[in-house]
């Protein structure tokens, strides 16, 4: 199985992603469908994360 560099969008979303969940872990925001779900959504940009670098086309 070869990996490659995920495209930009799909780095994007992740680091996005990733960089709201900080934000409301340490700097207590309130952002609907995600304040409560902070695990979750640090995975999902994490699996967003590693299928771009997996699969070919994302």
């Amino acid at each position: 199985m070869g990996l490659k560099a995920p495209g930009i969008l799909t780095f994007m979303i992740s680091v996005i992603l990733t960089v709201t969940v900080l934000i409301i872990k340490f700097f207590g925001a309130e952002i609907p469908f995600i304040t409560g779900n902070e695990f979750w959504a640090l995975l999902l940009a994490q699996v967003i994360l590693v299928l771009g670098c997996i699969m070919r086309g994302l």
